[in-house]
């Protein structure tokens, strides 16, 4: 399990290399592990998606 210094850095990493396109990559991945069963996995990604969701800021979305 990541720490959430660990989520925090993945996800601003991911948001400074693919922007917009970042958050919808983490929900697939997120998805992608739901349905192989991998729930932690699953709940890791969407910390990261939710984490750039604030980074990104109010009203973008």
């Amino acid at each position: 399990m990541m720490s959430e210094i660990q989520i925090y850095t993945v996800a601003r990493q991911m948001f400074e290399r693919h922007g917009q396109v970042a958050i919808a990559e983490a929900a697939q991945q997120a998805l992608a592990c739901e349905r192989k069963g991998e729930g932690e996995e699953a709940r890791e990604w969407r910390h990261i998606e939710a984490a750039m969701k604030m980074m990104r800021g109010p009203g973008q979305g």
